[in-house]
Order: C-alpha cells, then structure tokens, then sequence
C-alpha cells in the first residue's frame, strides 16, 4: 500500500478539500458497563464511544440499551428481542477526519441528534428501539475474509505514520485519508455491524416478525477493494458482514442491495465469482468510480449473481419506485436469500453536493419498507442497514431518520422536509431502456 503525504490542497470533481495537520479534538463518553458480556457468538465488551453532545442517554425501560445480557438462552434476552422492532448501533469514529472533507466526523453525530429530535430513539420509543451500545471491533480474521491481511497489516503500521503527520492519504481516487486513530475506528465500525447481524438473527429464531437492524457507522466502506481502501472507505463493512453471516450464522445465501449513488466496487469485485451472493447496485451512469457498467455480472460459478444497473443522472423517485418493483424485487424472488444486507448510501438525494440524482426524503422512506417487506417475504424478516454515502446533512439526517421510520412501521414524515419545487422532470424514457436492458441481461 503506497503512503502519501496530502498535499496543502488538492480538489477532486467540484470538492475543494482543506487539508489539516491536526487531529479532530473529541471527548470520550463513558457510558457503559464495565463487564464483558457474550450474546450469540460475540463479544461485548465496553468500548470507548466518542462524543456526547448526540450520544441518547439510556433513559427510560431499562431493555431499551442493550447492555447487560449474558447469552441467547436466557429469558430476559428473547423477551427483550421479541419486543424490538428495530435495533442499531452508532460507530461515529469521531478521530477519522479531515477538515472541509465530505465524509467527515459530522455525519453520524448530525444523524443521531436528528434521530433523538424525532423522537425515534430509546429514550422516546421504549422497547421498540434497542441502540446496541456493547460491542468489541471486528477481529482481524473477520476483516481478512475480504481484505488482504497485507493491507490490513499495512494499514496498522501506517498509523504510527498518521500520528506522527497528523493525516496521510492512503488512496488518491477518492481521496482516502487516515488519522491516527483509523485502523481502530474502522475496525469498531465493521465490528458494530457484525454485532446488528447477530442480534437480528438471534431475534429471528424467535420471531416471524423480527427486528430490522441498522448500522449507523463510517468510514464507510462499499468502495474499499480487497487490496485496499478506496473512494472514502476503508473496510467493506457490509461484505465483511456478508462472509460473516454465512461463517458464524450459517446463512448460506447473502442479497446485498446498494443503493448508493456511486456503485459500489468493493463490494462488486469481492464477490464477482461467488454464486452465492447476489450484489445489486444501482448507482448514477458515468459518476465515480466509474464502474458497474450492465454487462459486469460476475465470472465463473458467479455468472449471473452480480447485477449493475447505472441509471441516468436526473433519476428519482418515480425511476426508483420502478427499478424496484421490476429489478430488485424480481431478482431477490429468484435467488431466494437466507438474509438481506443493504448498503445505505444517501448521496442520491437532489440535495447532495457529491451527484446528480433527484431521490427525496420519501424515496429513502419507500425503499427502507419495501425491502423490509422483501425480507419477510422471503428470508424470515433477517435484514441490516450500513451507512454507506450522504453528505449534505441534513438530507442525509432526515432520510435516514425516515428509513427508521419505515422500519418501525411508522407514516413517513417526507413531506415536511422534501421541497418538490427543487426538482426537475426525470428522465424516465432513458430509466424505462436501462431497466429493459438490464431485464433482458438477467431474464428477469
């Protein structure tokens, strides 16, 4: 892995990016046991969160935080999960910054003082809501199932670098950068998504309706290749969590669904020649990185379980209402998954800075409750959430609070933050070819 020092400045598409020597100043907010806990196959141990200005109290029906439970069998676990109906987890990695750069320490903590705003928090919800707030950090063997251990050895080595200037640039496309503090926050990161994944599955063996869960982390991690890292992301946190779901829980066959505006490459070459994960993306035609064109669909064994769908830029609402109901929902029908797992990019709204798509606030909310519908049709309700992209604040706060929504169950509050006079018309005859295209590709 190449280390470069950043440059004072450096712009990537219309992004200017401000360079610091310094690290994020950030105050640590101890809130949890100090035991060490086992539920399912994994650790829980105390963890030190960052922040606590955004961070919710644990107030309120004490099974609301998930904090003290010793393993699968007692009674007061599975009465505590059969209340649920939703269950996450906030990895904010609040040392991982560089000023004036999009994917920066104010995403999580500006999603999480929404969430609490809205009232869709423990604190205000009981037991519908569990925040997973006890959970240890990927193992290296977890991440080595996707990535090479010699980048995640480089990678470790690197931070004695990154302490020393204070940031370095590991990857130049996006660009990536790491402070002192990454190899661990990344690992937390990928590690609270692992931690969702046993909970939903363990509610699911007591529950036909079980809770969905949400991973609510960053860096994020749909473009980091098995080589390295790449396009703002370090570890593929969702296809760490998908070889993790078929090792530990036996879930033989993994749907990911990225909906992220950029397509997600990482997640795309892990898996390339696996039949047994299906990875469909749909992103915007020609934005970065620039791949995920139709006829990527996997190799070997794998022919077929990959499927790209680049869509014009303008797309909206209405394309994506349709892309589901012609594309995803078809191809989910047909691979019959054991658990669907979705990469939550957010950067598709008409208000981010960073492409050139028109979904709202209510498409977020429509494809949140579609897939949970997806996934109990289908795979016993078993479906988890990771925040990939999203970086105008507020759009991306206020979409992800609605997808919360449509996992409770709840009437989307998208009309009181969507403007219908920023949009424009789509342009749903060049939509209406590439879904016809890719139909034809998969013979859905």
């Amino acid at each position: 892995m190449q280390l470069q020092r950043i440059p004072s400045s450096c712009s990537y598409g219309d992004v200017f990016f401000l360079v610091g020597h310094h690290l994020g100043k950030w105050k640590t907010g101890n809130r949890f046991d100090s035991g060490v806990v086992f539920f399912g196959n994994r650790l829980f141990r105390k963890n030190q969160r960052v922040g606590k200005r955004y961070l919710s109290k644990c107030r309120g029906a004490p099974i609301t935080c998930l904090t003290g439970i010793k393993n699968l069998s007692s009674v007061s676990s599975n009465e505590q999960l059969s209340d649920a109906r939703l269950i996450y987890s906030v990895a904010p990695a609040m040392g991982h910054n560089q000023e004036a750069h999009p994917e920066s320490h104010f995403r999580v903590p500006a999603i999480v003082d929404t969430l609490e705003e809205l009232n869709l928090t423990p604190r205000f919800r009981g037991s519908e809501i569990i925040e997973l707030q006890n959970f240890e950090p990927a193992s290296i063997d977890d991440i080595a199932s996707v990535h090479s251990r010699a980048y995640v050895s480089g990678l470790e080595k690197a931070m004695d670098q990154a302490s020393e200037k204070g940031l370095i640039l590991i990857e130049g496309s996006g660009p990536t950068y790491a402070t002192a503090t990454t190899f661990r926050e990344s690992l937390l990161a990928a590690g609270a998504g692992l931690s969702v994944v046993d909970l939903v599955v363990a509610a699911s063996k007591h529950s036909r309706d079980p809770p969905c869960g949400f991973a609510l982390i960053r860096p994020p991690g749909h473009h980091a290749i098995p080589k390295g890292p790449m396009g703002f992301c370090v570890f593929g946190n969702v296809a760490i969590a998908a070889r993790y779901a078929q090792r530990v829980h036996g879930l033989k066959r993994v749907f990911i669904i990225d909906f992220d505006v950029h397509h997600g490459n990482g997640t795309n070459d892990a898996f390339y020649d696996d039949p047994d994960i299906f990875f469909l993306s749909t992103h915007q035609d020609g934005s970065y990185p620039g791949t995920g064109k139709f006829d990527e669909v996997g190799v070997g064994d794998g022919e077929g379980a990959t499927l790209n769908l680049p869509l014009p830029g303008g797309s909206g609402d209405t394309a994506m209402r349709i892309v589901f109901d012609e594309v995803i929902a078809p191809s989910a029908q047909r691979f019959k998954p054991d658990i669907i797992l979705v990469s939550a990019g957010y950067d598709g709204h008409a208000l981010d800075p960073l492409a050139n798509l028109q979904y709202t606030t209510g498409t977020y909310y429509m494809l949140a409750s579609n897939i949970r519908q997806l996934a109990k049709d289908l795979c016993g309700g078993r479906c988890v959430f990771f925040l990939e992209g999203g970086y105008n604040l507020k759009s991306l706060s206020y979409s992800v609070a609605d997808s919360f929504r449509a996992l409770l169950g709840d009437q989307s509050l998208a009309t009181q933050f969507d403007d219908p006079n920023i949009l424009y018309e789509e342009p749903l005859a060049k939509v209406k070819q590439a879904i016809q295209r890719i139909k034809h590709l998969h013979s859905l």
